[in-house]
């Protein structure tokens, strides 16, 4: 391949027995998985021998499952599963070069928390780390951290970007040089290479420094996946990989480059940041075939738990009052989710579905991009949303685990690499080097020390 040839970037989605909401009900997934170290170790070393880029965990600060008492919630599955900077602190030593992200919420933790979490995950990956920065959008999660509500959608952005100004602060309190480890003149490190934060603000007031050394990669990967015009802002001011939900390639098309502008509008290279669209693949020998496997979950989806998962789609909106042979109605607006219902409410009119016929539909991909055929159909539409200019690359979210990251990996993955659009080896040995990522300075090495 071209040492200069654009390549397709590569997340694997893992929630335990696999991204379908149904999953954990099917014959071979791990209904347990959740809590089972084997599972997830399993689970990365094959998408690393597939050579994605990285593996991506979701989390929520609660169960985040709309529900009306505990008979209703026993229905649902997938939400009993690790910690997942837990999870990846112990994935990291059972994996050499796969880039490991996971989700934490600047509504409900302190900066100096995740900013020493996450710089301890790149040490003991290697450079490996990624942050999916997220401000919670749930009541649910709210009342597990002293509030009935959430916090307003403006006021949770505020927050967040005061959030990060301070963790990326914690991460340069020192210079990447600025531990000597001299023993011989007895300086630990060097006073003039530690840059105390002294920050005070709105929301936070930090001194520093961080207790950790600045992280492998200078800072961990910064990912993002809010869609609304705050969370596109947000994105286009810190986030290098973003992770978005399109149903078609126009839409992917106009995202992309609305994208790319905001980013080149806050001053940066648009290069340095990777859109990433979900993409829910079912894999078959033929298209039959793999019809026949959708067939198989769609069958599964409870109804109580496809009502939820769609009133929880829609912001927490309770529509259990409208009959599921109806359409959906208008919907007030939420400070949940706003780009999500947005989707959901888009796709309910263009395709003029039921109540019943929408959560059925959304109960696989959840908005995501549902691709059902061969190898090669499956390839096809990753190609053409990749050369058309919908996409860097994709986040994977396999219907079934580990079946469906099994099928991807020894069928689509040969395909994409015979088509020269994916590395048939690691490029680099940290997350950055492999998603083709600048390392960033750090902000005060060339200025005048800060005081002490």
């Amino acid at each position: 391949m071209g040492a200069n040839r654009r390549m397709l970037r590569l997340g694997a989605f893992l929630i335990a027995p696999g991204y379908h909401v149904a999953s954990w009900r099917h014959p071979t997934a791990h209904a347990d998985g959740g809590t089972d170290f084997a599972h997830y170790r399993d689970l990365v070393r094959t998408a690393e021998r597939g050579k994605f880029d990285m593996v991506f965990l979701s989390d929520g600060l609660g169960i985040r499952t709309p529900y009306r008492d505990e008979e209703e919630l026993s229905r649902w599955g997938r939400f009993a599963q690790f910690e997942p900077l837990s999870l990846l602190s112990a994935l990291a030593v059972s994996t050499d070069r796969i880039g490991l992200a996971a989700t934490a919420s600047t509504s409900y933790n302190e900066p100096f928390h995740l900013a020493r979490q996450f710089a301890s995950l790149d040490f003991l990956s290697g450079g490996r780390a990624g942050w999916n920065v997220v401000t919670s959008v749930t009541d649910a999660e709210a009342r597990n951290f002293n509030r009935d509500t959430q916090l307003d959608h403006e006021t949770r952005y505020h927050r967040a970007r005061e959030f990060m100004d301070v963790v990326t602060g914690l991460w340069d309190s020192w210079e990447d040089d600025a531990f000597l480890y001299d023993k011989e003149s007895g300086r630990f490190f060097d006073p003039a290479k530690l840059h105390i934060l002294h920050h005070k603000g709105e929301h936070f007031s930090v001194r520093g420094p961080l207790n950790v050394a600045r992280p492998p990669q200078g800072y961990p990967v910064l990912v993002q996946a809010g869609a609304s015009p705050d969370g596109q802002d947000f994105a286009a001011q810190w986030a290098e990989v973003v992770f978005t939900a399109n149903q078609r390639l126009d839409q992917s098309q106009a995202f992309y480059r609305g994208m790319k502008e905001q980013v080149a509008a806050h001053g940066r290279d648009a290069e340095q940041i990777k859109i990433m669209p979900g993409v829910f693949p079912v894999i078959g020998r033929t298209r039959a075939e793999a019809e026949d496997k959708y067939a198989v979950l769609q069958e599964l989806v409870d109804p109580v738990v496809g009502l939820g998962l769609l009133t929880q789609l829609l912001g927490d909106v309770d529509i259990s009052g409208y009959p599921l042979d109806g359409p959906l109605p208008e919907l007030p607006a939420t400070e949940g989710c706003t780009s999500r219902q947005q989707l959901v409410w888009d796709k309910a009119r263009r395709e003029g579905l039921t109540i019943k016929e929408l959560y059925r539909s959304v109960s696989g991909g959840r908005g995501h991009r549902i691709i059902i055929g061969t190898p090669g159909d499956v390839a096809d539409e990753l190609e053409e949303w990749f050369t058309a200019g919908g996409a860097d690359g994709f986040n994977v979210m396999p219907p079934v685990l580990p079946d469906g990251l099994d099928d991807f990996v020894d069928l689509v993955i040969p395909e994409l690499q015979r088509r020269q659009l994916f590395r048939t080896e690691y490029e680099g040995g940290t997350l950055r080097e492999n998603l083709g990522l600048d390392r960033p300075a750090h902000r005060a090495a060339s200025s005048a020390p800060a005081g002490h």
